[in-house]
């Protein structure tokens, strides 16, 4: 059957277009991205921990985490969970409050809030506030994240002249600490977002109670949907967390009269939002009348030679018990030399996997480096991997960091040489201390090992980028690890992994930004495996009037609106090719 001189099936182009809307959950669902759709910002918060009785301390803030331009899949439904808050802790408090649960969306999930107890309180996206046993207030950011999806909570006092209980920590700010005297610890401020076209500020932590003892004030309520803590005289019941901010409950008194318990935290909120975007998902090949169609129609582009701008990422190293070293970066844009593609033309695209982490102990092998990216003439070197047992980390794109147990220097980065350069080499070690150092990255080398004490190095911070529409950061250097009472290294911005510590996981470098992997801690038991690199990526964008496609499906095009004129963005995730 004649199809206008092609032989075989022929698979028509489909333009899309992806509308502007933002979706609040404030109970758990689905969301489904549109066709053609590969970014959203998010707002992810938990729920808040509960307050806690008989003096009881604030409950933490729920885990907060927001970022712009998260890259997703094209018609896919996510599941999303919104975190329930925790129960306030009983009266006469035979037993702790309990923890919020946590929200997820896709790959992110925001941490409960921690409960109150009248000793420490629980570890959580913020920590809950202690009672008045003055034991300390429960740690945040827990389990670690970059940013910090929250704050520690306050610490309670025990006499001799005023007993009153810490405030729960927020994600703006810590619990405070129940004065002496002095009324008692006020919630720990929340942070204010307008993904919802409003400001509005969540996970602020619950106040801390006084005691009837002294008629000591209770804590405030931390902004972003906190509870107060409970005041005997005047009375001023505590108060339970917002609903859907992820606010920490309020503490209660040791009022006998009154016999209350703590106030529950608030429910946690999922907020996704969606930029308009356009473009044409297509595989190349037209037939002859549809070429011929398009051309009356006067939307046939011409394969004439056009300029092109690019950002080329290697995959990041992975981590030994240094922090991996991240992916060569090379980028065009802005105001870099650009690459001339000719039309009708279809250019492979690799993007470089992440080197895998170490295994085993006492004597592990050094991480594994990432692979390189390419495009056309741009090679993008991996980065390398970090050093174990005492050896240097290797050469990359960015060096590896070094390890423990002597001078141990980072590996070099930019390697081979490119101008610019390409990323920075790792952090070095020296001494005796167990503690390593973190791996380069596009922007900054990574942090060396100090003794004493002895303290990790923090991955090198990455470069951000626009040329997607979005400020994005990438290649950011692994943070090394400690197996000392100090903490792992932080992983540098740009998807760096977070070096792991005996009380501290260690993180992989995150898919799709070349970020080196997290150092693992020897002091793990069982032995724990050293970071991955995170994955590398590749971005062409092309002026307005070039006619490109990206395959396979999981790549995209899409056209970036005002004031980027149209230009239209190739987004490469996985290995494909580019057809102009």
């Amino acid at each position: 059957m004649s199809n206008g001189g092609i032989i075989g099936p022929v698979v028509n182009p489909v333009a899309f277009t992806v509308t502007a809307s933002t979706t609040s959950f404030t109970s758990s669902g689905t969301f489904t991205s549109q066709l053609g759709q590969s970014k959203v910002d998010f707002l992810v918060v938990a729920g808040g921990g509960g307050g806690g009785a008989v003096i009881g301390g604030g409950g933490g803030a729920g885990g907060f985490r927001t970022a712009t331009c998260f890259s997703i899949s094209p018609s896919t439904g996510y599941p999303i969970t919104v975190g329930a808050g925790g129960a306030g802790a009983p009266y006469p408090s035979s037993g702790d409050a309990t923890s919020g649960n946590p929200s997820i969306f896709s790959t992110i999930t925001s941490a409960g809030g921690g409960f109150s107890s009248t000793g420490t309180g629980g570890s959580g996206g913020s920590g809950g506030g202690s009672g008045y046993g003055g034991a300390g207030g429960g740690t945040g950011n827990t389990p670690p994240v970059s940013p910090p999806q929250g704050n520690s909570g306050g610490t309670g006092v025990n006499g001799p002249s005023q007993y009153g209980a810490g405030g729960g920590g927020g994600a703006g700010g810590t619990g405070g600490n129940a004065g002496n005297p002095g009324p008692a610890g006020n919630g720990g401020i929340g942070t204010a977002s307008s993904i919802s076209g409003c400001s509005v500020t969540y996970a602020g932590g619950g106040g801390g109670s006084g005691s009837i003892n002294n008629n000591q004030a209770g804590g405030t309520a931390g902004p972003g949907g906190g509870g107060r803590g409970e005041t005997n005289s005047p009375l001023t019941p505590a108060t339970a967390g917002t609903a859907n901010t992820g606010g920490g409950g309020g503490g209660t008194s040791n009022n006998c009269g009154r016999s209350t318990t703590g106030g529950a935290g608030g429910s946690g909120i999922v907020i996704l939002k969606t930029n308009p975007a356009s473009g044409v998902l297509a595989p190349g090949v037209w037939s002859l009348s549809e070429q011929y169609n398009y051309k009356k129609a006067g939307t046939w582009t011409p394969s004439a030679p056009f300029d092109v701008d690019y950002l080329v990422v290697a995959g990041g190293g992975g981590s030994g018990g240094g922090g991996g070293g991240a992916g060569g970066y090379r980028t065009s844009f802005p105001g870099g030399t650009k690459l001339t593609l000719t039309g009708g033309t279809s250019f492979p695209v690799t993007v470089g996997a992440g080197g895998a982490g170490k295994t085993g102990n006492p004597y592990p092998s050094p991480g594994n480096n990432g692979t390189d990216s390419i495009f056309s003439t741009i090679t993008s070197t991996g980065g390398g991997g970090a050093g174990a047992a005492e050896t240097n980390g290797n050469n990359g794109g960015s060096g590896g960091g070094g390890s423990s147990g002597g001078s141990r220097p980072g590996g070099t980065g930019n390697s081979p040489p490119v101008s610019p350069p390409q990323g920075n080499p790792g952090g070095s070690t020296s001494g005796s201390g167990g503690a390593d150092a973190g791996g380069g990255g596009a922007s900054a080398a990574g942090g060396n090992m100090s003794s004493p004490p002895y303290q990790a190095g923090a991955g090198g911070a990455g470069s951000p980028n626009s040329i997607s529409g979005c400020a994005v950061f990438y290649a950011g250097g692994g943070g090394g690890a400690s197996d000392s009472s100090g903490l792992g290294g932080s992983g540098g911005s740009g998807g760096g992994g977070q070096g792991g510590s005996p009380n501290q996981p260690t993180t992989p470098g995150t898919v799709n930004t070349g970020g080196g992997g997290g150092g693992p801690t020897t002091r793990a038991s069982p032995s724990v495996s050293g970071g991955s690199g995170g994955s590398g990526i590749v971005i062409i964008r092309a002026p307005a009037g070039a006619g490109i496609s990206a395959s396979p499906g999981t790549n995209t095009v899409t056209t970036l609106p005002a004031p980027a004129g149209g230009c239209k963005v190739a987004t490469f995730t996985v290995s494909g090719t580019l057809t102009t």
